[in-house]
Formats: structure tokens, C-alpha cells, sequence
């Protein structure tokens, strides 16, 4: 029984496109080692490893001095990394285990039942993804498999069918780690002024989405990523991520490697985030690598609106026009198809 997706059946074009361009530019330059190509797939290897900053929200219970320097803490992490790591989140190391192990074992099940995951799985039609259908070389592929699950369809799954233990799993995952990405929307509006019940309003269980995500071993890691490199179009993610590492993101121009740390979990502003602050909060670029060996696993929250809520600045002047996020989306995946890949706030810039 083979789990892995047919990423060299099903991307040969790119494979071969590839092949070719490596023996010419054997011939045209003599393996010269400065060649752009050999730069760009060096880039993907060689970066710096280093600690988020990270957070005890324990603190948050503390008396009032200790609590609004967490909080302070935070909206400053969120300004100046984009990114920052929590612990005594309220998230228990045994219900992250459990929720490995669940991961692991949809996972491992045959290509072909996890394709048709409305038959097999109960996940709603379209919830499995692999690679990427609109790439048009290798360096657009992404080496990896995703659950793409609403959280409206979590707490209907087990009366649909789904494994008891897996959707129970994902639904304490879900329901602590969406109260959690609520307490953080709200202190980092606070830390701009604004006692906002914006987020508490507009981001609800029918309209955010758990991602459960495996990165396969990759034969040609300096090729290919586990995710190009992106930006999230939501308001806030929160990440757990296994002991394999492979994320990494861009800080004062240059890329760096995130040191995995498995009591805490990781947070990052989403776009959303970014145009509502008026680019006080920054969503920052990111991907992850592929490894030779070992495979990955990491579970995503994204904490998003409905497609009819409309984003506007908190500040004026504004940077960016008010949009709704189903525009957002739209632009998004219009850029991709027609690019390659996503422009996003850029395209929202009054």
C-alpha cells in the first residue's frame, strides 16, 4: 500500500524540465559554482538556526504588572518577528501526542482512500491537497500533503462516520486553541488602543479551518520546498510542529531556521492582521524545506472572518482600501493560477 502522493508521476514535466536545464548549464558554464541557480538552491540549505522569542501566557493570570508586560511582549514580538512561540498555552503535551498520533495514522492510510476522503475519511470533497496543480517548475512545488478542515465540520465528523478518536482529538485541539487565537486577537488590538470584540464577532467556528500537514521525505531537498515561501491570508496562525524542524522565515532580509521546540506553540500574523493594524502587526514571509530522510509533521489553527467581512485599517492614514476577505481570496487565487504565486497585500495598497 503506497501513502506517499505520486509527486514524480504526476510532475515528470517538471522533473524532466529540470533535468535538462542542470545538464546545459553542465555544458554552458563547466559547473561554474556561481551559477544564480546553484545560489538559490544553496539558499534553501544553508541558513541560521535560532529561538523565536518566546512567551509564558502564565503570566497573563499574574498581578497586573506581570500581565501587561506579557502583553507588551507579545505586540512587540507580533511588530518586530511577525512570529513568536507560547508556552502553558493550555494545550497539554498529551493532547499534542494524541494528536500526532491520530495525524500519523490518516496519513499513513493508501494514496487512493485518502483521495476520495468523502467516501473513505468523511472529510468533506476537496479537504485532501497535495503538491501544487499550477506550478510550472519545480521551484512552485510543494512537497507535501495537507487536511484542509473546516471547524464546523470537526464537530459533525463523528456523526458522519469519521474515527472517534480522531475527531474527538481534533475537536479539544480545535476548541482550546481557537479560544487561545481569540485572547491574543484581543490583546494585540488592545495594544493598539482599540477594546475590540472585532475578532470575537467576525472569526467563528464555521468560518476557521484546522490543516493537519506531513511532509514526505524529499529525494531533492535543495530543489523543491515543503512550502514555498508565503505569506498566511488570515488574521492569526498557530502552529505545533514536530522535533523534525524545516520552518523558516525571513528576518531583516534574510532567512532563518525556527529551532523546534515542542512544549510550545508557534504564532504568526496573518495578512488580515497586518492590513487591520495598518502594518503595526507584520505577516512575514515563510516556507518550509524538505528533508532527505525523515518526514514532518505540523498542525495549523487559522483564525479567519467570513468572506463578507470587510477589513479596514484601525488607523488613518490608512496603507491599505478596505476589502472583504472573500476578495482577498479571490485576488489570491487569481494571482496564483495567472503567476505562480501570491501577491497579496501589495495589491491592496490605496
Amino acid at each position: 500500500m503506497d501513502s506517499d502522493p505520486p509527486f514524480h508521476k504526476a510532475y515528470k514535466t517538471l522533473f524532466d524540465k529540470t533535468a535538462d536545464k542542470a545538464t546545459a548549464n553542465i555544458i554552458n558554464s563547466n559547473s561554474n559554482n556561481n551559477n544564480k541557480d546553484h545560489e538559490e538552491m544553496l539558499q534553501l540549505v544553508i541558513v541560521e538556526e535560532c529561538d523565536l522569542p518566546l512567551i509564558d501566557l502564565r503570566r497573563l493570570e499574574l498581578g497586573e504588572r506581570e500581565r501587561e508586560e506579557c502583553k507588551s511582549e507579545i505586540a512587540r514580538a507580533s511588530q518586530e518577528w511577525g512570529f513568536f512561540q507560547v508556552v502553558n498555552h493550555g494545550v497539554s503535551g498529551r493532547l499534542l501526542q494524541k494528536m500526532k498520533i491520530e495525524q500519523e495514522k490518516v496519513f499513513k492510510q493508501s494514496f487512493d482512500k485518502k483521495s476520495q476522503e468523502d467516501k473513505h475519511l468523511n472529510f468533506s470533497a476537496g479537504s485532501y491537497r497535495w503538491g501544487t496543480p499550477s506550478a510550472t517548475c519545480l521551484r512552485q512545488l510543494a512537497w507535501s500533503e495537507a487536511f484542509h478542515i473546516p471547524l464546523k465540520d470537526i464537530s459533525t465528523s463523528s456523526a458522519a462516520g469519521l474515527d472517534y478518536n480522531l475527531s474527538s482529538t481534533m475537536e479539544q485541539f480545535a476548541t482550546t486553541v481557537s479560544s487561545l487565537a481569540l485572547n491574543l486577537a484581543e490583546i494585540l488590538a488592545e495594544k493598539l488602543g482599540h477594546k475590540s470584540t472585532f475578532f470575537q464577532a467576525n472569526c467563528l467556528p464555521s468560518t476557521c479551518y484546522l490543516r493537519l500537514n506531513r511532509y514526505p521525505p524529499c529525494p531533492i531537498p535543495s530543489e523543491v520546498c515543503g512550502l514555498m515561501p508565503h505569506t498566511d491570508s488570515d488574521f492569526l496562525t498557530i502552529l505545533h510542529q514536530d522535533q523534525v524542524g524545516g520552518l523558516q522565515l525571513v528576518k531583516d532580509g534574510r532567512w532563518i531556521a525556527v529551532k523546534p521546540n515542542p512544549a510550545a506553540l508557534i504564532i504568526n500574523i496573518g495578512d488580515l492582521f497586518q492590513a487591520w493594524s495598518n502594518n503595526v502587526y507584520k505577516s512575514v514571509q515563510h516556507r518550509v524545506v524538505t528533508n532527505l530522510a525523515v518526514e514532518r509533521f505540523s498542525t495549523a489553527y487559522f483564525l479567519c472572518p467570513s468572506y463578507e467581512t470587510v477589513i479596514q485599517s484601525c488607523r488613518e492614514p490608512s496603507v491599505y482600501r478596505k476589502f472583504s476577505f472573500g476578495e482577498y481570496r479571490r485576488q489570491v487565487q487569481e494571482d496564483v493560477k495567472m503567476l505562480g504565486s501570491k501577491i497579496g497585500l501589495p495589491r491592496f495598497v490605496v
